[in-house]
């Protein structure tokens, strides 16, 4: 994908408010790109223009050189919440998307079971979404967006409402899910952790309007030793993000306390 000199403002005149500003950005295949920066700096919205739900008030976004100009089943979207269908089983939530491209059932059953295996849900997949628990449906929403064999995958904070342990957990299985399946992610984060145990590359965001303030590589993403979070490598890493976002997080809370105010 590329991203030339983005820009999202919404509403006009004095109570506009500017969300993205410039934003330039190229995301390469089987790239992991983790955004992090302070609440409110454009981090959804920026997902939200890649998806095709929002229209960028300047500048144009590419797939293999076509501009996105709504939503597609060549990118994939995972929510905070699951966002699955209470009434279908497992297997019917995972095979709704091929469904809906007009594969045969037969075969739309098929990639759906090959997927519900991926995400380790092998014996769930009757079950109805209520059944399950929150580090589950999201593995489920994980399972339904791959089922479309999507070029990328847009994730929006997947594992923000799950406990930590179920967490790390689901971030060890999504880096294997991610190499197995080749697919490029772009992941919207507020945990440094998490994006630096599973990104290859990392993007800081200023405060609103976000623009990109930091660009760097990850190689934490080729260990898959959990306690690789645990060495002094890591630990500095996590000290260089820290210290690039204190600013931001400073002047989001003063935007914000001017707002309410």
């Amino acid at each position: 994908m590329q991203i030339r000199q983005v820009s999202k403002q919404f509403g006009v005149g004095t109570s506009a408010v500017r969300a993205l500003d410039a934003i330039d950005l190229a995301i390469m295949p089987q790239d992991f790109l983790c955004v992090v920066g302070p609440s409110g700096c454009g981090k959804s919205t920026l997902l939200n223009i890649l998806a095709g739900f929002e229209t960028p008030s300047t500048g144009t976004v590419l797939l293999d050189g076509q501009p996105v100009s709504g939503p597609g089943a060549e990118r994939g979207v995972v929510f905070q919440q699951g966002a699955l269908f209470n009434w279908m089983s497992v297997v019917d939530n995972v095979a709704f998307g091929p469904l809906a491209r007009g594969v045969s059932s037969r075969t739309a059953r098929q990639t759906a079971m090959e997927h519900v295996e991926m995400v380790g849900l092998t014996g769930f997949e009757d079950r109805y979404p209520y059944e399950l628990s929150g580090g589950m449906q999201q593995r489920v929403g994980i399972a339904r967006a791959l089922a479309n064999n999507p070029e990328v995958l847009l994730m929006d904070e997947p594992f923000a409402a799950l406990d930590q342990q179920t967490r790390e957990l689901l971030q060890e299985e999504l880096k294997r899910i991610w190499r197995r399946s080749g697919k490029t992610v772009l992941w919207i984060t507020h945990s440094i952790d998490e994006a630096l145990f599973l990104a290859t590359h990392i993007l800081v965001m200023t405060a609103r309007p976000g623009r990109i303030k930091a660009s760097f590589r990850s190689s934490f993403h080729e260990d898959l030793d959990p306690l690789v979070t645990t060495s002094a490598a890591f630990s500095e890493a996590k000290r260089t993000i820290v210290s690039l976002l204190r600013d931001e997080s400073l002047a989001a809370q003063r935007q914000e306390g001017v707002r309410r105010g």
